[in-house]
């Protein structure tokens, strides 16, 4: 297992598993349901990623903005691909909002918006309020279109 996957608490973290991707929750929560999306090979280059793995990514980025979008109304969404301290490739995927989101009884605000995001930042939600955020994005992930 490549050491970023580790670095951000795979598999007990995963939300969605790809072939190539896996998209986890991001364990300090800049910003309600971010995100962190990891390609799950040893590539420390983003040019280094197989036809196959960039072909699912636009799979994986559009079900990332449904269940987003869906789950949380955001306004804007971020990918930073930063890979300076964890080097395999993979993203930090931060929803931002305009105003406040309500979620189990807290009310939580984008404290940068509308500048770059602060990576630095945390909502501190308890285990329990992650664990609960886990699964409510889960169960706003789109279903699979059934072809034929």
């Amino acid at each position: 297992m490549n050491t970023t996957l580790a670095k951000f608490e795979y598999p007990q973290s995963e939300i969605k598993h790809f072939e190539h991707w896996s998209v986890l929750l991001r364990p300090k929560q800049v910003t309600l349901g971010s995100l962190i999306l990891i390609e799950r090979s040893d590539a420390t280059a983003f040019s280094e990623l197989t036809d196959a793995a960039m072909t699912e990514l636009t799979t994986v980025i559009r079900d990332i903005e449904v269940c987003l979008k869906s789950a949380f109304d955001y306004d804007k969404i971020n990918y930073l691909m930063l890979m300076m301290v964890d080097p395999h490739v993979h993203f930090h995927i931060i929803p931002r909002y305009s105003s406040k989101r309500s979620y189990q009884n807290n009310v939580l605000s984008d404290r940068s918006w509308p500048k770059p995001a602060d990576l630095t930042d945390d909502l501190l939600l308890s285990r329990e309020e992650m664990q609960g955020l886990a699964v409510f994005i889960s169960e706003n992930w789109p279903k699979p279109v059934k072809r034929g």
